[in-house]
């Protein structure tokens, strides 16, 4: 029995020894990082319930969307065009009544088909990793973090393989703030935004922030613009052909600071990220001598974490002369306020060389200021040929079309 004791002795006195390491360990073992959207926070608001809102990414009927609720200019009226698309962002339109729909959350691209009369929608593509899609001389191009494809002739045939361009097209591999609004310019090239994989930081590498653009098959590369921090929309102005776009402000500055913006794409300028914020605000924590000399100052403040999206030029005759070649916007609304902003779309009426700019509200009702509810969130804006506008909501999966009539 001694034996026997001595040995179960040595046994505990081993496991005592090894839970003790292991606790030690344990101990001197790096705490994980916080969740990127933390990234940035400051001592000062560890307690903060500011976090971003989980979107709703299940299926709303139209009779379900309180339309009476929104509100227009006198004349315009909204309507539910297509329901049940979970997640509705980007709209670009196909060939033979098609529209495809890129979502974020749940990596799918939805086809709605539009028979003049009513729309339906189904999967086109799934499982991808916050997919967008381009529309090219018959060929839909469907664009996420980490993957380009070809659908060839997709009109004809819906159910066509796609061709993996992957390889040719070489995106940076980090995944925060890469989602991309993608489209093609009047000069054919595909036009391709790259975030900052980062809320603030020195970017690790310099593929970051930019602004590039691609021929067609992902030959061709060119950086056109740096220090752009998060752009998820942008258009051509209809009469200069320049290119406009939008950028998201950096978090945890406080309620006021920085705004999100409108920029005007200038090739070879830089536009401040990391250093400096909407033209004039140095970074407190990413720190540079003169952090704003030489920054290409923006067209417009867009309002502080209003997360500025969709990008369009009106370019129809439906609406009201007044309305001719001026940038709708669409706000998704903020969540690193206490004070929520956003929730809206916005005109942002300019000269076509991007000064005099004036923000105005165009399409509002969806957040109530008066007790900070919330029920949609508008994301990206579509021009049909009949001069009327589309809107996605991404909370809703809805998209709105706005019309008017005298």
């Amino acid at each position: 029995m001694k034996t026997q004791y001595r040995i179960l002795g040595g046994v505990s006195l081993a496991l005592s020894f090894a839970l003790g390491a292991s606790s030690a360990y344990a101990q001197a073992a790096p705490a994980a990082p916080p969740p990127a959207w933390k990234q940035g926070m400051p001592d000062s608001m560890a307690t903060s319930t500011l976090a971003p809102m989980p979107g709703k990414l299940t299926v709303t009927k139209a009779a379900d969307v309180p339309l009476e609720k929104i509100k227009l200019p006198p004349g315009f009226k909204v309507e539910v065009w297509a329901d049940s698309i979970p997640g509705a962002r980007a709209i670009t339109q196909g060939e033979g009544g098609k529209y495809y729909v890129g979502t974020r959350a749940l990596g799918r691209i939805y086809e709605v088909s539009d028979n003049g009369k009513e729309r339906t929608s189904r999967v086109f593509v799934d499982k991808l990793n916050q997919p967008t899609a381009a529309y090219k001389d018959g060929n839909l191009y469907v664009i996420a973090v980490d993957k380009v494809l070809r659908f060839d002739g997709v009109a004809k045939n819906p159910s066509v393989a796609p061709v993996d361009l992957t390889a040719k097209f070489n995106f940076p591999p980090l995944p925060h703030h890469n989602w991309k609004y993608v489209s093609f310019g009047p000069d054919g090239k595909m036009y391709v935004p790259f975030g900052a994989p980062c809320n603030i930081c020195e970017l690790p590498t310099a593929e970051y922030a930019q602004i590039r653009r691609y021929n067609a098959d992902g030959s061709g590369m060119e950086v056109l613009a740096t220090g752009v921090r998060n752009s998820v929309g942008f258009d051509w102005h209809p009469v200069t052909k320049e290119l406009w776009l939008s950028n998201h402000g950096r978090d945890w500055l406080g309620d006021d600071s920085p705004n999100d913006t409108m920029l005007r794409l200038k090739t070879g300028a830089n536009y401040g990220f990391p250093y400096c914020h909407q033209g004039n605000l140095p970074d407190p924590d990413i720190k540079k001598a003169n952090a704003c000399a030489g920054v290409e100052q923006p067209v417009a403040l867009m309002g502080p974490h209003a997360a500025t999206m969709g990008v369009k030029f009106y370019n129809g005759t439906m609406f009201p002369e007044e309305y001719r070649n001026v940038l709708f916007n669409a706000r998704k609304g903020s969540w690193n306020r206490t004070k929520k902003t956003g929730y809206d779309v916005v005109m942002v009426r300019a000269d076509a060389d991007g000064k005099n700019a004036k923000v105005v509200p165009f399409m509002t009702g969806f957040m109530n200021e008066a007790d900070q509810s919330w029920w949609g969130r508008p994301a990206y804006l579509h021009m049909m040929a009949d001069g009327s506008m589309l809107v996605s909501d991404e909370q809703m999966g809805v998209i709105y079309r706005v019309s008017y009539r005298k």
